[in-house]
Order: C-alpha cells, then structure tokens, then sequence
C-alpha cells in the first residue's frame, strides 16, 4: 500500500470517530500552544532586557560616591559625594580601556513654560555623556564645548518634559524656566523608555554641567565641584574586569587611599546585572516551555490509548486485510500514520491557538511577545514525534496480529 493510501485509510478511520479524535488530539493542542506561548512570552521579556541594556549604553561602568565614616559612625553609600568632575576627565585621560567619562550632577527642579510646569529632573553634563549612554536627539543639537566652558544657559529636554509642557509644539529655541532661571532648548532627545528599575529616564532635562553647579545645584556640588555619579564606557571588546580594576586604581590613587581603608566610591558594571538577568529570564522561558511539555506526553498516552482501543476495535479488519494480502508492515504503516496525523493535526491547531494567545498576552498587558519560527517548528517536531514515539506500540501490536486468529476475533 502506498503511504498516500495508507494516509487516505488513516484519515477516514480517524472520521469516524470525530469526537474521540477531537478529545484524544486535545493534549497534543494544548502542550503545542502552551510552548509556543511560554517560548513568546520568555523571548520577550529577553528582548525587554535587551533594549533596557541598549537604553543604559554598551559597555558602561557607573561609578557612585560611596559609603564615609563621620564620628567613628560609617555612612551608607551616596551619604557624601566623594567623586568629582575631575576624577572623570582623569578617568578618560588615563585609563587606556576607557572610550569617554561623563561626571554628572543631578537635582531636582520645576520647570516653567508659559502657564505649563513640570518637576523633573535636572542633570548637569559634559558633552560626552549622550555618547556614552548612546543617546540620540529627536530634534535640535547637542550641547558644545564652548557651552559647557562658558556656563550657557542652554537646555535638551527628555520625551517626558518636553510632552508635558509643549504637546505637539516644537520646543527648539524656546526658553523655558528652571528656579527661574531662563534656558533655551536646544535640543530634544529620543525616547528611552524605563530604566531596569522601572524609572522614567525621559523625565529629565539636562544643562551643561558648569551650568547646573553655577546656577542650578547648590551645597557640596557647587563647592567642591562635587557630582553624583561618573558614567564611563569602555572600547568595545575591552575587559569590563580590567577597566574596572585600573578606574578603582586610579581612584584610590587620586582620593590617597591607603591600602587597609575602603573604597570612598562604588563601582557598576550594569551590563553584568542586565546579563544575569536576561540569563534568569531565559531560565525560567526553557522551564516554563519543559512545564508546558508535560502536556504533549500527556497528549502522546493520550495518542497510545486510543490506538489501542482502535486495534481491539478492528482486530477483524485487521485479519481480512492481511488475508487478501496485507503485508505486516502495511498494518504498522497504517496505525503509525493514523497516530502521526493525530498529533499533526493536533499540533497544527495548537500552533493557532498558541500564537494568538501570545498576541493575546501582548495586547492585553502589553507585555512584549516574540514568536520564534524556531519554537513553532520544534513544537510541531515534537508533536509528531509523540506521535511516532506512543502509535508505535499500538501500530507494532496491530502488525503482529495472526490472520485466522483476528477473523475469529469477537
């Protein structure tokens, strides 16, 4: 018999009973769609990962004022800055490793446009600093050396300001207000998004930072041209763990730190944190897709139980056709289609349900979803291999009937 015969013959057995096929197909549906489902939502919350490590900027080491000791009490982390704008540019002259450095300082101010106003926050930066969070503008231009030089009272407004305070209207060249100090936007900067602990990081307007520490950012960053935090990025390819080492060296060395005291300033490497957490998601993706799997075994004893039923059912068929000539193989392939178009069938279907469940998810908690033509095919690999794997047995049984015997069958 020809497998196209064999395939008419399995698909007309299966017709027969359509809703014992339907039942028995239903774990096969639902193991299928429940991977590709798992296998979407895990894809997304890495790709989620990936943007939040793009947004951040490649390869960065932030480098945060760390904890003092005040009256034999040590401080926690940030209770003094410790870091100044200088340590970056020695950071950038010095360390072979490092691309650029960005010291930042940072407050917070209400920023006035007409009768619209906005608290932000407010940073002050050199012009290295888009390009070591790789920060594009929407619009405008980026801040100039000779502004940073000359403490302009220039501004580049993130997504979040320049929305609420100008909706659809273009803020370049308009001056705005912060502590009533007037600024001209000079720029606007593309959307960024949330940062990983869910901060808006488009909620910040950013002046240059001789600007912020004359004008803007009173106490210890004015006096002691003291800043908040010194964003560096590293060549591409460079060892995160040297660049790292040779910074701490050379901050030591700068704050005359002796060997037996503790580091005044704390470094983060935030693309490992990010790693680490794209690796515990894509975990937790191959698990819940393995969970999910359970199904599809379910759906294969499902496949193997129903065969056999089948077999006892046609036992006599089973004789009359090797009694005109059937051979044993003819049976096997017969019963081995029959359970293979089950859980093709059942596997198909799942792929339609399991991609608009993702669809589903995605649109319903916006939650982002990537539908990976590879867990679609493994899916369906996997479906007709339970297929093959528990129709074996039944179509194996149903082969090695005796004619006679099966004829006489009740």
């Amino acid at each position: 018999m020809s497998p196209l015969a064999s395939l008419l013959v399995a698909l007309r057995a299966l017709r027969v009973n359509m809703l014992r096929s339907g039942l028995t197909m239903l774990g096969i549906v639902i193991g299928v769609a429940a991977v590709i489902t798992m296998v979407a939502v895990g894809e997304g919350a890495q790709e989620r990962v990936r943007e939040q490590i793009k947004s951040l900027g490649s390869n960065l080491i932030v480098i945060l004022s760390g904890a003092v000791t005040s009256g034999g009490a040590r401080l926690g982390f940030g209770s003094q800055l410790t870091i100044t704008e200088d340590d970056g540019y020695a950071i950038a002259r010095e360390v072979d490793l490092v691309q650029a450095a960005a010291p930042v300082s940072r407050g917070t101010a209400q920023i006035v446009f007409g009768n619209q106003n906005w608290s932000s926050v407010v940073m002050g930066i050199t012009p290295d600093y888009l390009d070591v969070r790789d920060w594009e503008l929407a619009s405008g231009r980026v801040l100039a050396q000779e502004e940073i030089d000359s403490a302009a009272k220039v501004v580049m407004l993130g997504q979040t300001v320049a929305n609420n305070l100008f909706g659809d209207a273009d803020p370049i060249e308009q001056t705005i207000r912060i502590r009533k100090v007037p600024f001209t936007v000079i720029g606007v900067l593309a959307k960024k998004g949330q940062s990983m602990q869910g901060q808006d990081q488009d909620d910040v307007v950013l002046v240059p930072i001789s600007t912020a520490r004359k004008r803007l950012l009173g106490g210890q960053q004015a006096r002691q041209r003291a800043v908040v935090a010194i964003s560096v990025k590293v060549h591409d390819g460079a060892d995160m763990a040297e660049a790292e080492s040779q910074i701490r060296d050379l901050l030591r060395q700068r704050h005359r730190l002796q060997p037996n005291q503790d580091d005044d300033f704390w470094l983060r490497n935030l693309s490992e944190v990010l790693e680490t957490q794209q690796a515990a998601q894509r975990v937790m993706a191959l698990l819940l897709a393995a969970v999910a799997s359970v199904s599809l075994v379910v759906g294969g004893i499902g496949i193997m139980n129903i065969m056999l039923v089948s077999v006892t059912e046609r036992t006599r068929e089973i004789g009359l056709r090797m009694a005109v000539g059937a051979r044993r193989r003819d049976i096997l392939a017969q019963f081995l289609i029959e359970a293979v178009t089950l859980a093709a069938i059942g596997g198909m279907i799942g792929v339609g349900l399991g991609i608009g469940a993702a669809i589903g998810i995605a649109y319903f908690t916006d939650w982002p979803v990537r539908i990976a033509p590879a867990a679609i095919v493994l899916a369906v690999g996997f479906a007709a291999a339970v297929g093959v794997f528990f129709g074996f047995y039944p179509a194996r049984k149903a082969s090695k009937l005796e004619p006679m015997e099966a004829l006489r069958f009740e």
